[in-house]
This record gives structure tokens, sequence and C-alpha cells, in this order.
């Protein structure tokens, strides 16, 4: 079984291109590339991993691209373009690479998100990508999930991936988050990436292991077929030494069958995103 991490990023850091990384941030304020991820990957049995934009940037995309060119274990992109533009067409042509499949936007960090979920030129333009058969990645938090369930219901032609859960409120507990997320469950073309819980805020006493019931919702509501496993390295890091993704995961499935863990593993990335084995993964698998 190909084994994915479904989310990670790499990039050349400088201040300007990543506003997003604050002061208290320190350890993300680094070139971050495959070959610091890739040994964490192999501890981990992780074959195959998917990169994801981490700004709003064509050129970024184009370099993470390149990346996934020169990089055994990148099978797939998630890129950014500007959505609204009207010279979408050409641009789709000018980036189109076989690895880029899927798009995001960063629309947590929009002064109102709610208003970009609901912009004209925006949806014309997801409307365009799902024709053409790209993955789109929604990246928004707990407040605006309300807004999300409509712009998904609106795109039912491809994919959605909703990233980090949806970045739930921990202080409100995982009934409420669940409640929060059922109706993007109830849309049977979105998935969940099980990612970013560890860097989410959390009450005081808050454990890693108190966040396993926002994965049992999570498997409750999706499915495992709708699940996949995200490290979202290296903002990850920012939960610190003692813990990490790839054990909370572990933890969080140890119980379940193989067939779902296969699922949250490998399956459903590789159904949504398109990805290939390689004939050692399919050789190793027998």
């Amino acid at each position: 079984m190909m084994r994915v991490d479904s989310h990670q990023h790499f990039w050349r850091y400088t201040p300007q291109d990543y506003p997003w990384i604050s002061a208290e941030m320190g350890v993300l304020k680094q070139d971050l590339l495959p070959d610091m991820l890739q040994p964490t990957l192999q501890r981990h049995d992780m074959q195959s991993a998917i990169l994801v934009q981490a700004r709003s940037s064509a050129a970024e995309t184009r370099w993470l691209l390149e990346i996934a060119e020169q990089t055994d274990f990148v099978r797939a992109v998630t890129g950014w373009l500007e959505l609204s533009s009207p010279e979408l067409q050409k641009d789709l042509e000018a980036i189109s690479h076989p690895l880029l499949r899927g798009f995001r936007h960063q629309v947590q960090d929009e002064l109102s998100p709610a208003q970009w979920l609901a912009d004209t030129a925006v949806n014309r333009g997801l409307r365009q990508l799902q024709q053409q058969e790209y993955v789109y990645e929604i990246l928004v938090t707990h407040r605006h999930l309300s807004e999300a369930v409509e712009f998904a219901g609106r795109h039912d032609s491809y994919f959605l991936v909703l990233d980090h859960c949806g970045k739930p409120d921990l202080s409100l507990g995982a009934a409420h988050w669940k409640r929060q997320i059922a109706p993007l469950a109830a849309l049977k073309h979105v998935s969940c990436k099980i990612s970013g819980l560890l860097t989410e805020p959390r009450p005081a006493g808050m454990s890693s292991r108190d966040l396993l019931p926002y994965f049992d919702a999570a498997l409750e509501i999706f499915g495992s077929e709708r699940l996949m496993f995200g490290s979202d390295w290296p903002v990850c890091l920012l939960a610190g030494a003692d813990e990490n993704p790839w054990d909370f995961s572990e933890r969080a499935t140890a119980a379940l069958s193989a067939d779902e863990q296969a699922a949250i593993y490998g399956n459903t990335a590789r159904t949504v995103y398109r990805l290939q084995e390689t004939s050692y993964e399919s050789a190793s698998a027998k």
C-alpha cells in the first residue's frame, strides 16, 4: 500500500514572502526543504507526499513543481492561481503540469473570508477549475465554516478538500465542532484532511490525547473513505519536540480495521489526487 502524507510545505524563507509566519514562529523562519523532511517520512513509513502552496504566488507554484520533478516522494502539488482573474484559462495553460493536481487560496487570511467565498469572480474561477478536474482545497477557520458549506454546495463537479479539519475552536469541544462540520460532511464530494490539530490554540491543560475525540468525530461523519492523513510539516514543528502528527495519527487509528487505515493513510488521497503507485510500492504491498 502506498502510504501518503497528504499535506506539507517547502520554502526558502524571506519575511516578505511569508508574512503569516509571526514572531512566535521562529522555528519556521528558515529554509525548509525536501531533504529535511525525507528522513521523517522514512521513519514513519510514508512513501509519498502531496506538496501544498504556502503563499499566493504562481511563481511559488512553478518552484514547487520543479521540486516535485526532482523529489521521488512528492507525487502531486496543490498550487495557487488568482481564481478571480479574467485571464484564468490562460494562466492555467501556462502553469499546466502533470503533477499539478489542485489549487488552494489562504482564505483564512483574507480581510473578509466570507466575502471572498461569495465573490462572483472567485466562484466563476472555481467552476472553471472543476471543469478541468482540479481539486480545490478549502482553508478556513471555524469562524467561516458555515460560509464554506455554502461555497462547497455550489461546487460539486469535482473533489473539494477541507484542510486541517476546518481549524476547530478547541475551547468549545469536539461535539460543538462536529455540529459545525456535519453540513460539510453531508456533501459527498468533500473530503477532510486530518491535519493541523496539534498546532491549533488549546485551552490550558489540554494534551494531544484530548484531541482524539476530534478524530473520532471526523471518522463518524466523513467515514474513513473521505479522510486523509496530513502532517502539515513544517508547521507541525510549532507543536514542539514532544508532539508530532505521525504519532498522534497512529494513536487515533490504532483500533481501526486494516481497510479503514488504508483509506486514511493512502487510498483517499490516491483517489482524490489521482496518485499512481511506483512499481516498488506495488510489489511491496503483495
